[in-house]
């Protein structure tokens, strides 16, 4: 009986992490084009640690990190240095050569927003910014000074309010990876320092 709890309490928890979908695919097998076996990777926002899982198979040593415990411990498992982490706030600077990033993005009526893990690993707030403009404001920080971000957002976020924030935070964009679905187009943007 004891062991049939566990289980329930496992599928409970990963109930609360975020699984791969077409956005987790995109930003992957875009991200591993940029990723060389001396680099040291940060996947922000790590969810199920699908990203993260296939940056490692390049060689290079990757950080998942997630402010979902579940999701924390689900990269652990995987084998990932792991940070229960808000952004990129406990990282020192200039340590990064690369950053993925599926942030949650989709717009959400605030009055209809649940208080659960599954709901902040969705929620962009109204305008689908509401991570996204923090962490850009702050994930140059990290980066050596040839580094690269690569951020997927979607067509739903206003892609040029991304691209404004991104300069705000002295980053250039560039679009290097695209798919079309019915509702949206799904973006993965590279950002770099504009002054390396």
């Amino acid at each position: 009986m004891k062991d049939d709890r566990i289980e329930l309490a496992s599928q409970r928890d990963l109930d609360q992490v975020y699984e791969p979908a077409e956005d987790s695919h995109l930003l992957a097998e875009t991200a591993r084009e940029y990723v060389g076996t001396d680099d040291l990777v940060l996947e922000v926002g790590t969810g199920s640690a699908y990203v993260a899982t296939a940056l490692a198979t390049t060689g290079a040593e990757v950080v998942a990190t997630d402010v979902n415990p579940m999701a924390c411990r689900e990269a652990y498992e995987a084998g990932l240095s792991t940070v229960r982490a808000n952004l990129v706030e406990p990282f020192r600077d200039h340590c990064f050569d690369v950053v993925a990033f599926n942030p949650p993005y989709l717009p959400t009526d605030p009055d209809h927003e649940f208080d659960d893990w599954m709901e902040r690993a969705l929620s962009g707030g109204e305008d689908g910014r509401a991570v996204i403009d923090p962490f850009l404001a702050t994930v140059r920080r990290v980066l050596v000074d040839d580094g690269v971000v690569l951020l997927l957002v979607s067509s739903l976020t206003d892609i040029d309010a991304v691209r404004a924030s991104a300069a705000a935070g002295g980053l250039t964009t560039r679009e290097v990876a695209e798919e079309s679905h019915p509702f949206e187009r799904l973006v993965v943007l590279e950002l770099r320092p504009d002054d390396p």
